[in-house]
């Protein structure tokens, strides 16, 4: 089973470096406490790393998403 990250932003960011900004709308975080699931790859580790003061992670397994969808 495919792994997942749970990302919540728990951090703003304002007055952070465009860059910091960038990533943390390329993995779909929008406000604080929002809370996206991205597949478990280096990129999205790479982008977490990045901003990892900006944010909270969560491994979840992919089954676990699919039991609450059903």
């Amino acid at each position: 089973m495919a792994r997942l990250l749970r990302i919540t932003q728990v951090r703003s960011a304002t007055g952070r470096d465009h860059s910091q900004k960038d990533t943390v709308r390329a993995l779909g975080l929008k406000r604080l406490h929002h809370t996206v699931e991205q597949r478990d790859t280096p990129a999205i580790r790479g982008m977490i790393r990045k901003i990892q003061h900006l944010v909270e992670v969560e491994e979840v397994e992919e089954a676990e998403e699919t039991k609450r969808e059903a």
